[in-house]
């Protein structure tokens, strides 16, 4: 099947923007809400209960004070620099040798090899970093009554609300990504009551001084305590006041007895993402002042106006409603404090799924770099693993709700990222490997280098740009963009597969191709000759095997739609119709390495075995069943051992259970999510914070209630509507969420039952619609709609 979505999807977006709210007035009982919002009846104590703002750029964390005012500011490009991470040139000849040992069991041996010979120094703190704090002290008299601080997702704006003495102060912030601008607009609704003085810091490496009466400049450029010299930065600030005075000295700006005051944010830096270490040359003092000049000219209701529409034309594409409940009225601290205590509010997960779609919109926008460990709200000049791109699940995680919600130009910075690491993971994989093809390890960051680093334990694992990869066919898969696929999809999957080729080895023990040496991400076992003492290097490890798997069949199913017959291709055919599968052990449970090793960590975080259910679809209860058993008993058997201890780990098995069809397994995890990882302004606790839980947390909701994953058996589509709906969820609907295959999907139910769907579909096609045991084949032309209301 092929199909261009670029060429219909300007006509699909408004042929749905104008039907969507119609269409979930027809299919839902229940209509839709008013909420979307989070809100508090007090200021932000600390960091993790302020309220993030952003335009995938430029952001901040709002934290309501009354009297004293803190915006913490963020530029996604802020880092700390050189020098990075160097490939190990010649590692390969050590690879040999520790190929044998471990196929003579000596694997603690190995492992030295591997630490000794190949791994690079891991070099820290060389962290992603804050930009800097604007602080806004106010002249206020008397105690706030009527207190309120919200943050609309439905408008992307942060407000707060108070009364001192009989006057009402409002305090609305915004991150306009067609300004890249924040913006601050203060009101009362008394004339002359905003009084106020505002200043710019930094906790290290910075200059302030102002510019004349109404603006004020800080600069500087990051480093790790003088050393790692990194990103040169400015930031500046403008105030305009309505009435009143203002006066500015000593690097403060002074306003008195103003009626509103709107305050300007912008921030450049001098990083080039396309050749970081050739930086930009131009003057970030006069490009500040230029980008404010301009959004100075607007008026504050044009600013709010462009602005909201830019965000909803993101935000506004999926509407979920998971039915009412008592107390989601209350704000929302308290809301989540009682499903600590073991409430139900599906209004909750309604909005946690909500405010992941608004994280990603608000972090990674076509133009911007992709959201890190920490979106791009960091409060840290050495932030917890640098806040820096994981790839060993962390930052494929924070995409995994990209398509299914709607919003794939979110992709995007993703796939240029990734795209940018090719040249370094050629290079790394010549050196290192003598391999052919691209590689990328366990991490990386805004210097795009690609090396093994650090411990072997969760260093020595080459799958990260392998992994990557199945993105750019998870896009392909969902939009039917060929030109894309071609383009990107393809030759980045076939850089990938060239490496694996490469790296792939005969066990001689199976005659099969197993990877290796490599860890099995962060964890451990014990090695059987020696005791006590535990090893992490193996080859065959599962997760490998079902990455490689994935990345093979991704290659081929490209190749066979874009009619690529070569001799590549039939090299991939004949590796995979020879790679070693993961094995079951004799407890039943999938095995994580390739021999029956016991475990250091019975509850690890990572259940990295169980990658071919969940992103990928090696394994389902059709075509795989004997293995879906020893899924669900490697699950439990990490969880009854203190598994899913961290935010991104509880959402992970979040998505395993909705894959299984579990509804019960998988809301109970949802619920744990909420009550033991997210804070009271819902941001993910690993601990500490990481965004990635908050985004495999919105793609499990979605997983709850559509799945795509599965074909027939000539390769159309099955979506799987409520595979794994909860009873606590009986009445709901949603629109707009995005199925593989190119479609639309919407659809509502009552008392569990399905009432009916609409589908819009992108191009000529065919899918099959799957409710329970009843499947229903749909034959669709371009951009054409059915609905249906009957399910056999």
């Amino acid at each position: 099947m092929q199909y261009n979505y670029k060429f219909i999807s300007a006509v699909l977006l408004l042929f749905f923007s104008l039907g969507q709210q119609a269409l979930l007035a027809q299919t839902s009982p229940i209509g839709m809400k008013n909420g979307n919002k989070l809100w508090y009846t007090q200021p932000a104590a600390d960091w993790m209960e302020a309220l993030p703002i952003g335009n995938g750029k430029l952001g901040a964390m709002v934290f309501g004070g009354v009297e004293s005012e803190r915006l913490q500011l963020n530029e996604e490009s802020v880092w700390a620099g050189p020098p990075i991470p160097e490939n190990r040139v010649g590692a390969f000849k050590s690879i040999e040798k520790a190929r044998a040992l471990i196929f003579q069991g000596d694997y603690l041996e190995a492992n030295k090899v591997m630490q000794d010979n190949v791994m690079g120094e891991r070099i820290a703190p060389r962290s992603y970093q804050p930009l800097g704090n604007l602080i806004l002290n106010f002249n206020l008299k008397g105690s706030p009554t009527d207190y309120r601080r919200e943050l609309d997702l439905k408008r992307a704006i942060a407000k707060t609300d108070f009364t001192v003495n009989g006057v009402r102060y409002t305090r609305e912030y915004f991150s306009s990504a067609i300004e890249n601008t924040i913006v601050v607009v203060l009101t009362a609704n008394q004339p002359k009551a905003i009084s106020l003085e505002l200043k710019m810091d930094r906790k290290a490496d910075f200059e302030v001084a102002g510019v004349g009466k109404n603006r004020l400049r800080m600069w500087g450029q990051a480093s790790q305590k003088g050393k790692h010299l990194g990103v040169k930065y400015e930031t500046q600030v403008m105030a305009l006041p309505k009435g009143g005075k203002m006066s500015s000295e000593n690097g403060n700006i002074k306003i008195t007895a103003a009626n509103s005051v709107v305050l300007l944010v912008s921030a450049k830096t001098d990083y080039n993402k396309k050749d970081p270490f050739s930086p930009f040359t131009e003057n970030l003092s006069t490009a500040c002042a230029s980008v404010l000049k301009k959004t100075a000219r607007k008026s504050v209701k044009k600013l709010k106006e462009e602005h909201i529409d830019d965000y909803q034309h993101y935000f506004n594409r999926v509407v979920l409603d998971l039915g009412s409940f008592p107390g989601e009225d209350k704000p929302t601290n308290e809301r989540l404090e009682a499903v600590i205590n073991g409430a139900d509010d599906p209004g909750l997960m309604e909005l946690y799924f909500q405010y992941g779609r608004y994280l990603l919109i608000s972090s990674s926008r076509p133009g911007s770099l992709p959201a890190n460990l920490q979106g791009i709200w960091n409060d840290h000049l050495a932030a917890p693993w640098n806040s820096d791109y994981h790839t060993n699940i962390n930052m494929q995680m924070n995409y995994w709700p990209a398509e299914v919600a709607n919003l794939s130009e979110c992709h995007e910075p993703f796939f240029e990222f990734i795209e940018s690491l090719v040249p370094s993971g050629k290079k790394t994989a010549k050196e290192v490997y003598d391999s052919e093809g691209f590689v990328v390890h366990h991490t990386t960051d805004v210097w795009h280098w690609t090396s093994p680093i650090g411990k072997v334990q969760y260093g020595m694992w080459p799958m990260g740009g392998a992994w990557c990869t199945r993105h750019f066919m998870e896009h392909y898969s969902f939009t039917g963009d060929t030109t894309f696929l071609a383009e990107q999809a393809y030759p980045i999957m076939k850089e990938s597969a060239k490496f694996l080729l490469d790296w792939l080895v005969t066990d001689p023990r199976s005659g099969k191709l197993v990877s290796g040496p490599s860890t099995s991400p962060e964890n451990k076992f014990y090695t059987p000759k020696n005791g006590e003492k535990f090893a992490n290097v193996d080859m065959g490890n599962a997760m490998d095997q079902e990455i490689i798997w994935d990345n093979f069949s991704n290659v081929l199913e490209a190749a066979k739609i874009l009619k690529i017959e070569d001799a590549f291709v039939d090299e991939v055919k004949a590796a995979l119709s020879n790679l070693s599968l993961p094995k079951i052990g004799s407890d039943g449970r999938l095995m994580e390495w390739s021999q029956e090793f016991d475990e250091v960590d019975k509850g690890h975080r990572h259940l990295s075995h169980l990658y071919g259910l969940y992103p990928g679809k090696q394994f389902d209860k059709k075509k795989t069943p004997y293995y879906i058993d020893a899924i669900n008993r490697s699950i439990e058997h990490r969880l009854s051992n203190g598994g899913g201890h961290t935010g991104w780990s509880r959402a992970w098995i979040i998505n395993f259970y909705a894959r299984l069809g579990n509804a019960d397994k998988a809301y109970e995890n949802m619920k744990v999510l909420l009550a033991k990882s997210t804070a009271t302004n819902l941001f993910d606790y690993h601990p500490p914070f990481q965004i990635d839980g908050n985004f495999g947390g919105t793609a499990g909701i979605a997983e709850m209630i559509l799945q795509s994953h599965e074909t027939d058996e000539n390769g159309n589509t099955i979506i799987n509507l409520l595979p794994a709906l909860p009873s606590e969820w009986p009445t709901g609907s949603v629109s707009g969420l995005k199925a593989r295959g190119g479609f639309e999907v919407s659809f509502a139910w009552e008392n569990g039952v399905l009432k009916s769907v609409s589908l819009i579909s992108s191009g000529a096609s065919i899918c099959k619609v799957q409710v329970g045991d009843s499947i229903t084949e749909l034959v669709f032309a371009t951009a054409e709609k059915q609905t249906l209301t009957e399910f056999k």
